[in-house]
């Protein structure tokens, strides 16, 4: 296959060595395309094998046996690196290193084993679908190679050389004697020409089964694939009119057309020469001596030249075909020639060529609904006539071309989830695209996605979970959710995914037990402690209706997490939330508790203006008040006043100075964007959407932006003293 140009030769992900683009195709030459010579490079759709345990089940890096098929112990060296593949599956090099290792030493239990767990987690490799047929092949099982080759065709359908690989084996090993086998290879050959033939780089396949037809003395169904081959789109669409032209000249038109066309052919010629003849007649009678009779001409006969007037009728119909179909290549080819790694591989993308495949589905996608609603929009003004003209042609193309454009979207999906399969956001274009036509094809694609090549990242993982959630089955989201945090341990999203999904299932004590477990879980890690110790408070106290055990999990987080200020604000918010009556108390006393702990200035006053203000607002005796006020007052003083001038003088003290606020963003647990003022810490704002990095975020500060503000004015407990200017005395 052809490598980008100017990359030296390397092994590529599919287990061949990657060509200079000269090399990639010997009828590369032949091509006239419109702008600029391309090289061909094929790639393949995915439906990829799906084991029941998924593809990371450890029962299936089970080493081999010492002795199987008869083919003696082991290689020194395999069990070693048989290991190193299964402490890293998904390490490329360490798989490659085995096979490698195995292919030297020619062990087929070993090449088996390693070629059949590796394809497990890489199988749109098709070059080691390929070593794996012949492997078996050389070993004399033909049915086992037949049966691999299928496998692999299951998981890279768009692969030309894989099913050209496929025909050639069964072309060596079927009796063609046998009267079942040409069918049988036809039917391949259908099969391939269905699942592959739209790719823009399927030329190969489409010249085999023409000169396979022909071998098979078949002219007409020749010409039949010719004509299909015609109206596809693809780097070698001139060679293929030109295949045609020299199929038609070198064969009577009776045997390289179909009867019906053929029929309706002859009929319109022989037409058209009687025509011919009558004029000559009434000329050559005007000149013809007195007395002398006409030549007679047999009537029923096919003369050559009438031959050769089919022959300019048939080419004169495919010349608009041709000259079409160059038009729909000519849109595609700067599309095609910005693609320069078609194939799968673990190396990562550039931006050029991701956004390479963006374009060219944006374009594509953009095509499909142009041409739709072409097909279906009435004419502005037409008379009866033109409409009843009309009416046929446009009822076929509503028929026909949604449909085909469908299903031409849908290669060029799968040709590029090939080369991106490693990226979530190709995955979630090619969902969205697949929901509003089949949830079965939804989930199939989120299978695809998350068993084979995005095991580990969590975006797609969620959207699937979210999907079956939304169409009622929640065993299947249940089941997704426990997956992904086996697969990435300690992401806190995941967790609260589950028991958020719980909750809205009515399953309320399950809720409770997922955050009580992370709680538990969490005790080595005293900032995602405090970020679920949250969590369960509010659940408990919001839902639950349990304040005592509510204010018990903040309590026992304080105690491992005393310098947390987020666990003194929720608790604080606990307590101002419940009856004012009863709450005095405890809203002073976590006030001076916060007040005792090893916070910042900015954090201790803001605690304490809301004590002030939770007992100007609900104590009963001014006594109370004044003395709260007073201890308000000493604290200004020990922390160097910065409130107390904002309180007696002109300054807006709703409007923090910059030093304080670049203060408490800098002392804050994580960076975040400020919320709307005056949001309550129990309702959160919305999640944003994930950065495609999130899934190396493990811990409480990847989410700060979700449940934690920088600055407590956030939640509402900005000093607005303002109010009682002079209703306490200066101080």
């Amino acid at each position: 296959m052809a490598a980008a140009e100017g990359r030296e030769e390397e092994m590529s992900g599919n287990g061949e060595p990657e060509e200079s683009p000269g090399s990639a195709m010997e009828t590369s030459e032949d091509s006239a395309p419109p702008p600029a010579e391309m090289t061909e490079e094929n790639g393949g759709g995915t439906v990829a094998l799906e084991p029941p345990d998924g593809p990371d089940n450890p029962a299936s890096f089970a080493a081999p046996a010492a002795t199987e098929d008869g083919d003696g112990e082991l290689p020194a060296d395999f069990e070693r690196l048989w290991k190193a593949a299964h402490d890293s599956p998904r390490d490329f090099t360490s798989w490659t290193d085995l096979l490698q290792y195995c292919e030297q030493e020619t062990h087929i239990t070993s090449s088996r084993r390693a070629l059949g767990a590796f394809l497990q987690r890489y199988p749109l490799c098709y070059g080691y679908w390929k070593k794996f047929v012949d492997l078996e092949r050389r070993a004399g099982n033909n049915d086992r190679a037949e049966e691999v080759c299928i496998e692999g065709l299951q998981a890279i359908p768009l692969s030309v050389d894989l099913w050209i690989h496929y025909i050639n084996l069964l072309l060596g090993t079927l009796d063609m004697n046998l009267p079942e086998s040409p069918s049988r290879i036809r039917g391949v050959f259908e099969d391939a020409v269905v699942a592959a033939g739209l790719d823009f780089h399927s030329d190969r396949l489409w010249d085999l089964y023409v000169e396979w037809e022909k071998e098979q003395g078949n002219m007409k169904n020749a010409t039949t694939v010719l004509d299909r081959v015609l109206k596809v789109p693809t780097q070698l669409y001139n060679t293929h009119y030109d295949k045609f032209k020299q199929h038609l000249n070198g064969h009577e038109p009776k045997e390289a057309l179909c009867p019906e066309e053929y029929e309706e052919l002859r009929a319109l010629c022989r037409q058209s020469q009687k025509a011919e003849r009558a004029e000559q007649a009434q000329e050559a009678e005007e000149e013809r001596p007195p007395g002398e009779e006409e030549p007679a001409t047999p009537e029923g006969t096919d003369t050559e030249d009438l031959m050769q007037k089919i022959r300019e009728q048939v080419q004169l119909r495919r010349d608009k075909i041709y000259q079409d179909n160059e038009g729909e290549v000519r849109k595609r080819w700067h599309f095609e020639e910005a693609i320069k790694r078609p194939y799968f591989h673990v190396k990562p993308l550039d931006r050029l060529q991701l956004r390479a495949w963006h374009t060219y589905l944006d374009w594509e996608l953009a095509q499909l609904h142009t041409d739709t609603r072409d097909s279906t929009q009435e004419p502005t003004q037409a008379t009866p006539e033109e409409s009843e003209a009309a009416a046929r042609p446009r009822k076929a193309s509503q028929e026909a071309a949604v449909p085909r454009d469908d299903h031409r979207i849908r290669i060029l999906f799968e040709r590029c989830l090939i080369a991106c399969a490693l990226y979530e956001e190709f995955w979630t274009r090619y969902v969205q695209y697949l929901e509003v036509q089949s949830v079965d094809e939804v989930r199939a694609a989120y299978r695809r996605a998350c068993r084979i090549h995005l095991p580990s990242k969590p975006n797609i993982h969620m959207q699937w979970a979210t999907f079956e959630e939304r169409n009622g089955d929640l065993t299947e989201a249940r089941r997704v959710l426990e997956v992904l945090e086996k697969n990435v341990p300690g992401l806190a999203i995941v967790r609260l995914r589950r028991a958020a999904l719980e909750r809205r299932a009515g399953q309320l004590d399950q809720s409770e037990a997922l955050l009580t477990e992370a709680v538990a879980e969490s005790k080595e890690r005293p900032t995602l402690h405090a970020f679920f110790s949250i969590k369960l408070a509010r659940l408990l106290l919001k839902l639950g209706r349990d304040r005592s055990r509510a204010r018990r999990v903040l309590q026992d987080a304080l105690e491992i997490s005393p310098e947390n200020d987020k666990l003194y604000m929720n608790l604080l918010e606990l307590e101002v939330s419940g009856d004012p009556r009863a709450s005095a108390e405890a809203v002073q006393e976590c006030v001076t508790r916060a007040l005792a702990a090893p916070l910042t200035s900015h954090a201790k006053i803001l605690f304490s203006e809301r004590g002030l203000q939770f007992a100007e607002d609900y104590n009963n005796s001014i006594q109370s008040v004044l003395s709260v006020y007073e201890e308000h007052q000493k604290l200004l003083k020990e922390l160097g006043g910065t409130k107390r001038e904002a309180e007696n003088g002109d300054e807006d003290p709703e409007k923090p100075s910059k030093s304080e606020e670049s203060s408490a963003v800098a002392e804050s647990a994580t960076e975040a964007t400020p919320a709307t003022p005056h949001v309550p810490i129990t309702t959160p704002p919305p999640p944003p959407v994930m950065a495609a990095d999130v899934s190396a975020q493990t811990g409480y500060a990847g989410y700060s932006s979700w449940y934690q503000q920088p600055q407590y004015g956030s939640y509402g407990y900005q000093s607005s003293w303002n109010y009682n200017q002079g209703y306490y005395p200066p101080s």
